[in-house]
């Protein structure tokens, strides 16, 4: 063999190793290629979720730019407040406490105008009021002896942190002053624990206080004067496109139940319409919060000083008492047990004649809130929606009067029809039934869109809406009713 490779001009070299020394090093391999492979699929999970993450990012600051404007508004108030640090002579006047500005900067900007007042105000508000009291309560300390100046500091600290800590269960202080009474009780807690350790206790709280005084500063003029976003303002557009949800969620719902037969290509999408009611369920938390903060911004735009914000939160509750109901009607839409179809086709029309008017009541409503001006056509809308409820009323008293048989009667047309091989035509109760209950929360409905109509007029009564225009509003009213009157007169 070996004779034959060396005529060939070649030579073979071999080298023998042992089994063992074979089996290690294809073991070897094999976990190289597995930690190769692994490292592979690592760095891609890595790259597709930091894509994935990139995506959600640009879409979050394309869907709202001020997001992004908020960001840099952050940096520039801590650009400004490390000038303490950077600049010597701002340094020398503030001293090591410049980081209390930077950490004032962190906790206190906020997205809205009304967020920043209100933890710059409450913090203010806090650290003048703890660090005055823990001097005053260390002076007295001090006078009291060395063995009586330990008791009272930490009595002090007891009862104080405990009162402000249950004052923060009150609902009315936990909703205005919650942040401020957090920075009370730390403020109080290291200012008396410290002053016991060192003796310029004076000098240490005044440059704390001014420190924060211009922390808080710095993010007034900030968030103010760069593109600021107004608490107010932004409650005021939430209830106005609640409104006009809920509208179209009425639409979408009253829709769906009727129009199934009709509409196969477009259901999904007047699926999607019709949950438009559960942001306005879920905007609760929402509309509490901004309307908090909008009572501490002043004045602004078309809102004063004194705008009854209290008031959206009635209208908001007034929305979601509406919402309620839809959610119900929803439930029936979804229901498995359906009325016959003939039977849906009999309410249909009024039905649909019903959504849509209290949808444009709702509209109308919501653009008269959105531009803060009175309705000129909202009571002829309420009108319509009201005679739209008594033709609904009328059509269910005009029912087949099979469902109004008594059993005796229902067993003699059944025999009846049994002899002259007549298809019975009965319906029972149970079957309509589903088709009562919509009826009759879709009847509910429109009461409630009354509800939101009298707490909208309200709030344009407190808020000092533009008032109508009576000569315009007659003009352009008056002859419609006068139209609207011929044809009865006729028949």
């Amino acid at each position: 063999m070996a004779t034959e490779k060396e005529a060939q001009g070649g030579l073979e070299w071999r080298v023998s190793v042992p089994e063992g020394s074979a089996a290690e090093m294809e073991l070897e391999s094999k976990w190289i290629h597995r930690a190769r492979t692994w490292l592979i699929q690592l760095v891609m999970t890595v790259v597709s979720k930091v894509t994935s993450f990139g995506k959600k990012a640009g879409k979050i600051g394309a869907d709202d730019p001020r997001k992004v404007i908020h960001g840099v508004k952050v940096g520039i108030a801590l650009t400004l407040v490390s000038l303490f640090y950077y600049t010597r002579p701002l340094y020398d006047g503030v001293g090591g406490c410049a980081l209390w500005a930077v950490m004032t900067v962190v906790v206190v900007f906020e997205f809205t105008v009304g967020g920043c007042l209100y933890k710059g105000i409450n913090r203010a508000v806090a650290t003048s009021t703890a660090g005055t009291l823990a001097v005053g309560i260390h002076w007295i300390a001090s006078k009291s002896g060395e063995k009586v100046e330990p008791i009272i500091l930490s009595s002090s600290v007891f009862l104080l942190a405990s009162a402000a800590t249950f004052s923060r269960f009150i609902p009315n202080i936990k909703a205005r002053f919650d942040y401020g009474i957090t920075i009370f009780i730390l403020t109080f807690s290291l200012v008396a624990v410290s002053g016991y350790r060192v003796d310029e206790l004076l000098r240490l709280a005044q440059v704390r206080i001014c420190t924060i005084a211009i922390g808080i500063a710095i993010c007034l003029v900030v968030c103010v004067l760069v593109r600021p976003v107004w608490a107010g303002q932004e409650l005021h557009l939430l209830v106005s496109r609640n409104m006009d949800k809920l509208a179209d969620s009425l639409e979408g719902l009253v829709e769906d139940y009727f129009m199934k037969d009709k509409k196969v290509e477009g259901e999904v999408s007047c699926s999607q319409r019709s949950q438009g009611y559960k942001n306005v369920l879920n905007s609760k938390a929402s509309e509490d919060s901004q309307a908090n903060l909008a009572r501490w911004e002043p004045g602004h735009g078309k809102f004063g000083f004194k705008h009854p914000w209290s008031q959206y939160l009635k209208v908001g509750a007034a929305m979601r008492y509406c919402a309620y109901c839809m959610e119900a009607l929803n439930g029936c839409i979804n229901s498995e047990i359906q009325a016959p179809e003939h039977m849906k086709r009999h309410l249909r029309d009024v039905c649909m004649r019903l959504s849509l008017g209290s949808s444009k009541v709702l509209k109308e409503i919501s653009s008269s809130v959105k531009s803060m001006k009175e309705s000129r056509s909202i009571q002829v809308l309420v009108g319509e929606m009201n005679d739209a409820v008594e033709e609904l009323q009328v059509a269910l008293r005009s029912l087949p009067k099979q469902l109004t048989q008594s059993p005796a009667a229902a067993a003699e047309a059944a025999t009846i029809e049994k002899r002259h091989c007549v298809p019975a035509t009965t319906i029972s109760l149970m079957e309509v039934m589903p088709l009562f209950t919509a009826v009759s929360l879709l009847i509910e409905v429109s009461e409630r869109v009354g509800g939101v109509v009298d707490a909208v007029g309200t709030l344009a009564t407190l808020a000092c809406f533009e008032p109508i225009d009576h000569k315009k509003a007659s003009s352009s009213v008056v002859p419609q009713d006068e139209e609207s009157m011929k044809p009865s007169q006729e028949v």
